[in-house]
């Protein structure tokens, strides 16, 4: 498949910067996107506090 050590060291480089663009990509992406609103462990929104609260 390869003729001596420099094809196969091009062929890994390669490879290598595809993955790292694909990385760079969907890291990029992902910071693109609304994050979701802001639920607690439960998955219930938040709820403000109440003036009553504030008393105890």
């Amino acid at each position: 498949m390869f003729g001596h050590d420099a094809d196969f060291l091009l062929s890994l480089h390669r490879t290598h910067t595809a993955e790292l663009r694909a990385e760079a990509a969907a890291e990029r992406l992902a910071r693109s996107l609304p994050r979701p609103a802001g639920r607690d462990w439960l998955g219930r929104r938040r709820h403000a506090s109440r003036t009553g609260d504030a008393r105890r």
